[in-house]
């Protein structure tokens, strides 16, 4: 998928920030398959956080952020990613699931996006630890941030690896 330029047009703020959302989600899955299973597996830092605890990961921070957050969904375990305070995922979970849970993470939280507009705010719930909730923008902005940040980690993982990188 290619890098979602300025000079490109969109209709609205709203369609250039799922622009760059499912961008950054195309690197991050694009990074992780085209790892060694080993690799996908395996922690290069000093955190020990692995490829695939990653992906995990911000398949819930979007959970989080835009179901049981900003729309006040239930949700059974919004931080299934973590045991113990730490990512995990459970060595009997397969690439393929966790893959297939991620992107139907992101349909659900486009089409969240989509319902919404900018300057909704989110609905009241302990996503906001008491403060009071914020709008679907602050939560996008917030998105956006955190993935670039992973991808970022995940660029740097990959080249350790010998696995892709870059643009």
């Amino acid at each position: 998928m290619p890098f979602p330029e300025p000079t490109e047009p969109a209709s609205s703020s709203t369609e250039a920030i799922i622009r760059y959302l499912d961008y950054f989600r195309d690197q991050v899955a694009s990074r992780v398959e085209g790892l060694s299973e080993t690799e996908q597996r395996t922690s290069r830092l000093p955190s020990a956080w692995t490829p695939v605890q990653l992906l995990k990961h911000l398949t819930h921070v979007e959970q989080r952020w835009l179901e049981w957050g900003f729309e006040g969904a239930a949700v059974a375990d919004p931080w299934a990613d973590s045991r113990d305070g730490r990512w995990f995922v459970d060595e009997s979970e397969p690439l393929t699931d966790l893959l297939v849970a991620f992107r139907e993470q992101a349909t659900r939280s486009n089409a969240v996006i989509e319902a919404h507009a900018l300057s909704d705010v989110g609905q009241p719930g302990p996503r906001w630890e008491g403060q009071p909730p914020a709008t679907l923008e602050r939560v996008l902005l917030h998105l956006v941030q955190e993935y670039a940040r992973h991808v970022g980690h995940l660029d740097i993982v990959a080249e350790l690896a010998g696995g892709p990188t870059g643009e």
